[in-house]
């Protein structure tokens, strides 16, 4: 998941836990897509309370790849209001930030996008002269 996908979720965390009802059309549709493992069903099933299985899926999805955050834009069918605040959320992010922010967890680790790769490896091999 981008990260600005992660963090349109966590500034949005209590509104969701408040008002999406995970257990019915959006952990099922997000099984179906792939989203979520059977694993992943028995976890968020197992939370006591409704809040605890939205955060339980609020913890989960950021974990589950590049289509993540739009499948689950597309199960909250039920919900559309919660969908909307989501997306104008996401546009406000764009708009904040049109760049995308690279940060390396470890400073020999290569950057995602192909121009930063390619910066990377000319300097590496230019430092590599000297």
């Amino acid at each position: 998941m981008d990260a600005r996908d992660k963090q349109v979720l966590r500034s949005l965390r209590l509104v969701l836990c408040s008002e999406v009802l995970v257990e019915g059309l959006i952990i099922q549709y997000l099984y179906q897509e792939g989203i979520l493992t059977e694993n992943h069903l028995q976890e968020i099933k197992s939370q006591a309370t409704s809040h605890r299985k939205t955060m339980m899926l609020l913890d989960i999805l950021p974990t589950r790849g590049p289509k993540a955050f739009q499948t689950f834009l597309d199960s909250l069918q039920e919900f559309p209001w919660v969908r909307d605040n989501l997306e104008r959320k996401r546009k406000e992010m764009m708009a904040e930030n049109p760049g995308r922010i690279i940060r390396l967890e470890e400073p020999n680790s290569l950057p995602r996008c192909k121009i930063c790769c390619v910066q990377t490896i000319q300097e590496r091999w230019l430092s590599s002269l000297l």
